[in-house]
């Protein structure tokens, strides 16, 4: 993958792939920065992602509308995160963004949406990985079966009422940083 050219951008001398799976490629590029001379910048590469926020509205049993968070396990942090559904194509493919929301909501949680609501983009972690996720709010819900993936298999599903998130989120149990910006768009979506 070939980082594009912006102007005033560092002069790319040459890039190298590093490393290469079914998730991810990184890159190591040698650089001529304006003024500052040379040195190296590292990049991972991911596939545009979607992170969808199944939502139910206020009702007389959840008078603050709850929404659906997965738990599973976090390798690289040694422990379980709840987070809302997010994901990539398989093998480092793109995919039309609302299908992809469409495909990750029903493989992880077996809901599909009646309704779809594109409302906002999220660069993950732009000083070291080039990654945008397309953040969605899905809405009209249907129950149905999962379709999980072999790495998903300890994955839990479980509708939280929007006052218990939001007091999980103040005292520190939900810090997945996607989960939080997309959550910032959601509210702002839904004028909660």
């Amino acid at each position: 993958m070939q980082p594009r050219e912006v102007p005033g951008a560092p002069e790319i001398l040459s890039t190298t792939e590093v490393y290469r799976n079914n998730w991810m490629v990184v890159t190591e590029s040698h650089i001529r920065r304006t003024g500052a001379g040379n040195g190296i910048y590292g990049v991972v590469h991911k596939p545009r992602a979607v992170v969808v926020v199944a939502y139910r509205p206020p009702s007389e049993a959840e008078p603050s509308g709850s929404i659906l968070l997965v738990e599973q396990y976090r390798f690289a942090l040694k422990r379980r995160s709840w987070e809302f559904v997010a994901g990539t194509a398989p093998g480092l493919t793109t995919q039309a963004p609302t299908e992809l929301a469409r495909r990750e909501l029903k493989e992880k949680t077996g809901y599909r949406a009646d309704c779809l609501k594109h409302v906002g983009a999220i660069e993950v972690a732009p000083g070291f990985c080039d990654q945008v996720q397309d953040v969605f709010v899905a809405t009209d819900l249907v129950a149905g079966e999962t379709e999980r993936e072999v790495t998903e298999e300890d994955l839990i599903a479980r509708w939280w009422p929007v006052d218990s998130f939001r007091a999980a989120v103040s005292e520190g149990k939900i810090c997945d940083a996607q989960t939080l910006a997309a959550w910032a768009l959601v509210e702002r979506h839904l004028g909660l």
